[in-house]
C-alpha cells in the first residue's frame, strides 16, 4: 500500500510542478502582451502586469483546489467500493445494508467534490 501512496504522492507533484511552470510561463506571455499593448504610460504597463499576475494567481488556485479535492473523493470513493465489496463478499445476507450505507458515504464524498467546485469557480469569477 505505501508504494501506491508514493507513487500518487510522486504524481501529484510532478503535476503540480508542471502547473506552476505554466503558470509562470503564461503570466510572463501575459505580462509581455500587456506591455506591448499599452503605450500609454508606464503606470499602465504596472497595471497590466499586476492584471496579469492576479488572473494567472486565480486561476492556479482553482485549479489546484478542485484537482486535490478530485484527487481526494476519487481516492476515497475507490477505498469505499473496495470495503463495501469486501463486506459484501463477506455477509452476502448484508448486502442491502452495506449498500445502503456506501451509497450514502459517495454522495457525501461527492458531494463535498461539488462544495471544491463551486469555490473554484467562485475563486475565478467573483474574488
Amino acid at each position: 500500500m505505501s508504494s501506491v501512496l508514493r507513487k500518487v504522492f510522486v504524481c501529484l507533484m510532478l503535476i503540480m510542478t508542471l502547473t506552476v511552470i505554466a503558470g509562470m510561463f503564461t503570466a510572463s506571455a501575459e505580462t509581455n502582451d500587456k506591455a506591448e499593448s499599452a503605450t500609454v504610460a508606464s503606470e499602465s504597463v504596472e497595471n497590466a502586469s499586476a492584471q496579469a499576475t492576479e488572473k494567472s494567481g486565480k486561476a492556479f488556485g482553482a485549479g489546484i483546489a478542485i484537482g486535490l479535492a478530485a484527487l481526494g473523493g476519487a481516492i476515497g470513493m475507490g477505498l469505499a467500493a473496495a470495503k463495501a465489496s469486501e463486506s459484501v463478499a463477506r455477509q452476502p445476507e448484508a448486502e442491502s445494508k452495506i449498500q445502503k450505507l456506501f451509497m450514502l458515504g459517495l454522495v457525501f464524498v461527492e458531494t463535498a467534490i461539488i462544495y471544491a467546485l463551486i469555490i473554484a469557480i467562485l475563486i475565478v469569477f467573483v474574488l
